[in-house]
């Protein structure tokens, strides 16, 4: 059996009650079967705001293995074992898309969300990539609200480009209500603010 989020690899000095050790790196392929995991647990962080189809739905394996390879997968390991992670598409000439990026609860409120944003943006930055985009929900106060902290603003839906209003269309056909949902970009230098 494959060991789970909740379940510490046996190859690990992992030890309930003491703070592990963090470190974000490239995603490695013994990686990517954790993630669902990941996924699925910080999904049931938005009951009630989003349905339960949604909350059910993890990246694909085969999506997971082809951003790793392209090198647009992070993870966020606690003592060599992944807790968290960020996925980058590229949809956008000049622009990097933050697809998904998820927190084990059980590892959550401890700056490594964060620290994936900063991680992807500085990314970004070193690819030539103007801004770093993302959708999330408006009313969720780890949401909109953290990403504000960060420096995101909200792109107006008349100034979406045809990349960002294809996520937001395949987010609605999914069945997210768009109104409680919104698109934000912040310049992948971190430098002023996203236009």
């Amino acid at each position: 059996m494959e060991p789970t989020a909740r379940e510490p690899r046996q190859d690990t000095n992992w030890v309930e009650g003491v703070t592990p050790k963090y470190t974000i790196t490239a995603a490695r392929q013994e990686d990517l079967t954790q993630l669902a995991a990941i996924e699925l647990a910080a999904a049931r962080l938005l009951a009630g705001h989003a349905p339960e189809s949604v909350l059910n739905e993890t990246t694909s394996l085969e999506v997971l293995e082809v951003a790793q390879r392209a090198g647009h997968l992070w993870v966020a390991l606690a003592d060599d074992f992944p807790v968290a992670f960020a996925h980058v598409e590229l949809i956008e000439r000049d622009a990097a898309h933050l697809e998904e990026i998820d927190v084990h609860p059980d590892h959550g409120r401890r700056g490594l969300g964060a620290k994936l944003v900063r991680h992807v943006c500085e990314w970004a930055t070193g690819h030539g990539y103007e801004s770093v985009t993302l959708t999330t929900f408006r009313d969720v106060s780890w949401n909109m609200p953290f990403y504000a902290r960060l420096g995101f603003d909200v792109v107006p839906s008349e100034q979406l480009s045809a990349g960002l209003r294809t996520v937001v269309d395949d987010e609605t056909r999914r069945g997210l209500d768009p109104s409680r949902r919104v698109v934000m970009k912040r310049p992948s230098n971190g430098q002023g603010r996203a236009k």
